[in-house]
């Protein structure tokens, strides 16, 4: 939000581009810039904002768009060569909802392979030599790097949730269908879009101003919630989850969940975990099946298209994509059924846990950002709020081997307002000193 005497949009976006200028040489987390027309709307900006009449919260914020999602004036490729200079000539909803509401659409940010698993270039602000994780690698990178204030990105496994943690931003990923995804490529049953971003406070004004101008997924409330996001007030109750990524963490990721649960303990909040409450000792259960669930059903899910661009140029995809080809096609409809079912029935399960707690802490990585730019990283904690199908957010709170590691805070289904008022609490509480 910008006020008399606390800079402009102008001098926000010359802050980004020289930014850009600098870093991105190395860094590589734009595919496409549009730096003229960036300049040009931020002027517009800072014109509204000195008359008072700023379209809304977002209103000159540099922001980047994840190349799978569709924009009227640049190309999206979604990180194939298959597509390659594309054009669809429309902005998707969240880009139109953007603009809307006054937010600067600077550029097109890296993508993995359609979204999956085949790294995009981008590499860690914090340490080179590291991935930022995926699929939503760019937008993590640039607002880490300062390029940007916030990037649309898109979770179906750990998407949002994981290169947050890698890149030491706050990453949030809505409800279910909180956010309309008409014209983004990610056609998943497990698919939504949300925000990598500098704040907590950018991270839902983001959000919220594309949902009261685009509404959620056809069938869905969409993103509900004041406009500013209010103050957090202290959770009577957490669950604290291992999830299956608990016996691949770091030594270092354990202890620094551990001490925050500690202190959580200290400030009078009622942890609940698998060894002293039945109902969560079974949700860990089932949530240990929670990665194999899901590359089950993204698999079938992404049979098509993956089919017609093998038979039509095989050479264009690479072999991590013709593998989840070749698992989608030993699957039956049978198969994709029953994944549904036990789907639902974890859902379920986790639900009733919306009784007894007011959300869920865990990591939100199994450690730092790893070495090399061949992964995007181990998604298995991230997953667990991606196949629950709630929101969930990552905060910057944690470290590891002197990198940032992600504190990763789970909500109940649609109640993406309340879970972030307990992530501003434990922002709060539980903030590294200066």
């Amino acid at each position: 939000m910008f006020t008399v005497g606390r800079g402009s949009p102008s001098e926000l976006m010359e802050n980004c581009l020289a930014g850009i200028a600098e870093l991105e040489p190395e860094i590589g987390a734009f595919v496409h810039r549009n730096e003229e027309a960036a300049r040009e709307a931020a002027a517009l900006s800072t014109q509204r904002w000195r008359e008072g009449k700023e379209l809304s919260l977002i209103d000159g914020m540099p922001v980047g768009i994840k190349d799978i999602v569709e924009t009227a004036d640049m190309p999206t490729e979604m990180g194939s060569p298959l597509y390659k200079g594309w054009r669809s000539g429309r902005d998707a909803a969240t880009v139109a909802a953007l603009r809307e509401a006054g937010a600067i659409v600077l550029g097109k940010t890296v993508t993995t392979e359609f979204a999956a698993t085949f790294p995009g270039g981008t590499r860690n602000p914090w340490d080179l030599t590291r991935t930022p994780g995926g699929s939503s690698s760019g937008s993590a990178a640039a607002v880490a790097a300062g390029m940007i204030s916030a990037g649309l990105g898109t979770q179906v496994v750990g998407s949002i949730v994981r290169p947050a943690s890698f890149c030491g931003c706050v990453g949030f990923k809505p409800s279910l269908g909180a956010i309309n995804r008409g014209g983004s490529h990610d056609a998943f049953s497990q698919s939504c879009d949300g925000v990598l971003a500098a704040s907590l406070e950018d991270a839902w004004n983001f959000c919220w101003a594309i949902a009261q101008r685009a509404g959620g997924d056809p069938g869905y409330p969409g993103l509900a919630g004041p406009e500013q996001m209010l103050p957090g007030g202290p959770p009577a109750t957490l669950m604290m989850l291992e999830t299956g990524g608990w016996e691949f963490a770091s030594p270092s990721a354990k202890a620094g969940l551990e001490d925050a649960v500690e202190r959580l303990r200290i400030a009078n909040v009622t942890i609940i975990h698998r060894r002293n409450n039945d109902l969560v000792a079974a949700l860990e259960t089932e949530l240990a099946k929670a990665l194999d669930l899901t590359i089950s059903i993204n698999a079938w899910e992404s049979r098509w298209p993956l089919n017609t661009y093998r038979d039509k140029n095989a050479a264009g995809l690479s072999k991590m994509m013709l593998d989840r080809l070749a698992l989608a096609e030993s699957m039956s409809i049978q198969d994709y059924r029953r994944a549904l079912a036990e789907r639902g029935y974890i859902r379920a399960v986790y639900a009733r846990l919306s009784s007894f707690a007011d959300a869920a802490i865990t990591l939100s990585a199994i450690g730092a950002a790893p070495v090399g730019l061949h992964s995007t990283g181990n998604p298995i904690f991230a997953v667990a709020g991606s196949l629950l199908g709630v929101p969930a957010v990552s905060l910057p709170l944690l470290s590891d081997d002197g990198l940032p590691l992600g504190l990763q805070v789970i909500g109940f289904e649609q109640q993406d307002a309340a879970l972030i008022g307990v992530a501003a609490w434990l922002r709060d509480i539980l903030q590294p000193e200066a």
